[in-house]
């Protein structure tokens, strides 16, 4: 498992596995939110099954399936809305933590600068520098 901070309350993951709910609820994490659309992996990884594995630890875990080419401004919302209903930190997974880091990043425009958004990525491993312009305009609104 590999779970990289981009802020105090929320961190993203390359896929998990049941094997890693223990740890993840160890490390203080409250919610899970899955990332990664069921068609892309076994069924021993897809959601339903680290639902069950959430839930006996009694973690919160939410379904936001989002692909490079279907995500849009719902999907952000939903992110959002799962992140401030958490009550405490938020681990979002997808294969490689790259979309989470890219929801991520949308969810925060206008709330803390792109800047920082860029450097919280890029200190992660995940280099969003192009998004600069899409963040800046959505933080003007």
């Amino acid at each position: 498992m590999d779970i990289r901070q981009l802020s105090p309350t929320h961190a993203v993951s390359p896929q998990i596995a049941v094997e890693d709910i223990p740890a993840i609820a160890e490390a203080g994490f409250t919610t899970i939110i899955c990332n990664r659309p069921d068609a892309e992996v076994p069924p021993s990884n897809q959601a339903a099954a680290i639902e069950t594995a959430a839930k006996a630890a009694g973690l919160n875990f939410v379904v936001n399936p989002v692909t490079h080419q279907s995500l849009n401004m719902d999907m952000v919302a939903a992110q959002k809305a799962a992140m401030d209903a958490a009550g405490g930190p938020t681990l979002a997974y997808c294969a490689s933590g790259t979309r989470c880091s890219i929801v991520w990043s949308l969810t925060q425009a206008g709330s803390i600068p792109t800047d920082e958004i860029i450097k919280a990525t890029a200190a992660a491993g995940y280099d969003l520098g192009g998004m600069r312009e899409q963040l800046d305009a959505l933080a003007q609104g």
